[in-house]
Parts: structure tokens; C-alpha cells; sequence
């Protein structure tokens, strides 16, 4: 199965109503390129799982949110977003805040096949409204659901033909998690090269959880 393929044509996986995972902190590690092309894409409804959505005057997320196609966000970290504060106020968009490791982990479960966990995280707080709990070793702990996106778009500083991946540095962030919970897992890649040249150490994600790759431009990350 050849993997490499147009951005457009990765990005007519996404349809109406889907619930789509985007990687990135801020802008870093966002699959940017990917983003894009999603703005000329006509679909909407969309939930997007992300830490934010993106920044101000429609920069990465922030383009999709400012097109409508947005109806619900789940993520840790909106007012870095102007634009976001706004839609909530207005009731254009709901959101479901989710601290940030409680995001990663519940990312991580959908991946691994665990149905939910306990977290004392958000315990006693409005984050833990309606929400199961249970005393466990004399503290409060919630329970929270893994996430399964219908498809992932995640952002990888190389990626062999067969979808092996590795990562730039803390660009890495909700990838990895978010490529193992989808259902459909697309990659925008900076670099790709042939298989056997990314060393066993090298690599994060392994081939199994990647379906399509599409080559992306380098950047400057931390």
C-alpha cells in the first residue's frame, strides 16, 4: 500500500459531523499545511480535539474556527484565542475544557484500548461536575473516557514509506497519542525518506498506526 498522497486528497477523509484530532502546542507542531487545505475542504460540524485551536486572525485552527466548521472543541487552552473566547460567548462553539494531561491520557487510552480511567485530576473542582468519581485510598478520584477520533492530523519531522515516524523535539506533544487513538491517522511530514533509514531509536510511532502520509515543509521548532 503506497501511503504518500496529496494533501487534498488526505484531506477528503474528513467528512461532515467527524470528530478530527489536530496535534500541536499552539502553533508548534500543528500540521499547518494540512490545517490549510482543511479551510478549502466543505465540511462542517466538526469536533476538533486539540490543545487549542489554534491563534488570533486565523492562524493554523484558528481558520477552520473562523469558517464555522467548528461546533465543539475539546482541549486544555482556548483563550490563547481571541476568536475562540468570542464563539463560546456568543454560542457558536462548545467546549469541553480537559486539563492538558488529562488529555494526553485519555488520548493514550483510546490508542491502547483502555476504556477510561481514574484521575484525581479536577477532583473538587467544576471540571468534575456530573462526572463519576470514587474514594480510592482515602482521595477522590474521577473517572474519565479515552477519545477516538475518526481521523488524526499530526505533524511529523520525518516519516519512512511505510509510516514509521519520529519527531522534532517538544513539536512531538499530543502527536504520538493522537496517531495511535484515530481511526484514520494522516501525517504531514517534513521530511521523508526510504525504510531503513530512521534507526530503531529514532522512532516514535510505528508504521501499524499511520495510514497516509503527505509531505509537508520544514520549519524552525523548539
Amino acid at each position: 500500500m503506497n501511503k504518500i498522497i496529496s494533501i487534498k486528497e488526505a484531506i477528503s477523509h474528513i467528512k461532515n459531523g467527524n470528530t478530527i484530532a489536530v496535534g500541536g502546542f499552539g502553533l508548534v507542531g500543528c500540521p499547518l499545511r494540512l490545517v490549510e487545505v482543511l479551510g478549502e475542504h466543505p465540511v462542517y460540524g466538526l469536533t476538533v480535539i486539540s490543545n487549542n485551536l489554534g491563534e488570533p486572525d486565523g492562524k493554523g485552527l484558528g481558520r477552520i474556527l473562523l469558517q464555522n466548521k467548528i461546533t465543539k472543541a475539546i482541549g486544555s487552552f482556548f483563550t490563547s484565542n481571541i476568536d475562540a473566547v468570542r464563539y463560546v460567548n456568543e454560542g457558536k462553539l462548545e467546549v469541553e475544557l480537559v486539563p492538558q494531561g488529562t488529555l494526553a491520557e485519555r488520548l493514550r487510552a483510546g490508542g491502547a484500548g483502555i476504556g477510561g480511567f481514574y484521575t484525581k485530576t479536577s477532583a473538587g473542582t467544576l471540571l468534575a461536575e456530573n462526572k463519576e468519581s470514587r474514594t480510592i485510598n482515602g482521595e477522590e478520584y474521577v473517572l474519565e473516557f479515552a477519545l477516538y477520533p475518526d481521523v488524526a492530523l499530526i505533524k511529523a519531522k520525518k516519516a519512512d514509506r511505510y509510516g514509521n515516524l519520529s519527531f522534532s523535539k517538544t513539536a512531538r506533544n499530543f502527536n504520538p497519542d493522537m496517531a495511535k487513538a484515530a481511526k484514520i491517522t494522516i501525517v504531514e511530514a517534513e521530511e521523508i525518506v526510504e525504510v531503513g533509514e530512521l534507526t530503531p531509536e529514532e522512532i516514535v510511532v510505528p508504521h501499524l498506526f499511520v495510514n497516509y502520509i503527505v509531505k509537508g515543509e520544514k520549519s524552525n521548532e523548539f
